[in-house]
């Protein structure tokens, strides 16, 4: 894997997985759609204005309407769907499980959608990285009965495929923009559809204490600027399929964050998780190598070279 992509993965699961950290740290001062309102009314603030400032540019009209759309899910109703659900009741965990169908998912679409080709040690990769996810968030499956509405539990599949249907849209769209122009769009969409939310519910006054200005930083800078930002690089780079892939290392990679931060220690089930979701990942991500002896076979340019060289 070239240095740049390895960086752009590596980039990807450690700001995604910064997401889940914020939320806590934020939903501990207030609730979800306070927080959601202000993590993007910030972030509207922040890159829109370094946008303006520094790229001086206006994008085309086409290409402000399909980033809009694509705002709206990718944020809107990714973050959304998993925070609503947390919310009324949903564990954490098997939000997350639902949540990592998307590779699954993706790699079903993407032959027909886009054209990539998923061969089956790419399929074996993504459901061996379904069953260590599986591992990693089984402890939160078997904490006991859910309190949360059977309904609740529809919302992180509409969140899981949100993201699904922004992130083929990003590959269809006819004015592409780079994540440094698309994301302070998105944002600013996303602002406008939490504060609508939040005001709503009534729910639209930020507390009063640092620790909540302190997730706010956290969800801007990690998760928005950080997490959305190598998204889209490595949808670009990777492709729908192994970017997708790259989020079964996220459930593994946020208990590394909860333990450091809140000293939360994942169990043997969830260590053996960790290790089956990199195996997973490894096989469904690595790039096969082609055949050099096939490559010298078809190489007009070494046979021309070759048929130069008198014979001995």
């Amino acid at each position: 894997m070239p240095v740049s992509a390895a960086v752009t993965a590596i980039g990807l699961v450690v700001m995604w997985s910064s997401g889940f950290i914020g939320a806590e740290l934020g939903t501990r001062e207030a609730a979800a759609d306070t927080l959601l309102m202000w993590r993007f009314l910030a972030a509207a603030a922040v890159l829109g204005g370094a946008w303006a400032l520094l790229r001086r540019r206006r994008p085309r009209p086409r290409a402000i309407a399909e980033q809009a759309v694509i705002g709206a899910l990718s944020q809107g109703g990714y973050l959304g769907g998993i925070v609503w659900s947390v919310g009324l009741g949903v564990p954490s965990g098997t939000s997350a499980l639902i949540a990592a169908l998307q590779p699954l998912a993706a790699g079903a679409l993407a032959g027909r959608l886009l054209g990539e080709t998923v061969s089956p040690r790419q399929w074996a990769g993504l459901a061996i990285g379904l069953g260590g996810v599986a591992l990693v968030v089984q402890g939160d499956l078997s904490a006991g009965p859910a309190t949360a509405p059977a309904w609740a539990y529809g919302l992180p599949f509409a969140a899981m495929a949100a993201l699904l249907a922004a992130s083929f849209l990003e590959r269809k769209v006819r004015a592409p923009l780079d994540p440094v122009d698309a994301i302070p769009l998105h944002c600013l969409v996303s602002a406008v559809l939490f504060t609508g939310v939040a005001v709503a519910g009534g729910h639209a006054a930020p507390p009063a204490g640092g620790g909540f200005w302190g997730a706010v930083v956290w969800t801007v800078l990690l998760s928005t600027v950080g997490g959305y930002g190598f998204y889209w690089l490595s949808l670009r780079r990777n492709g729908v399929t192994g970017t997708s892939a790259l989020i079964y290392l996220t459930p593994p990679t946020t208990l590394v964050w909860a333990y450091a931060m809140f000293g939360d220690a994942p169990g043997w089930t969830a260590l053996a998780g960790m290790a089956v979701c990199v195996i997973g990942v490894t096989a469904a991500t690595m790039r096969r190598r082609p055949d050099r002896s096939a490559q010298l076979a078809e190489d007009p340019v070494r046979d021309r070279a070759v048929s130069r060289v008198p014979a001995e």
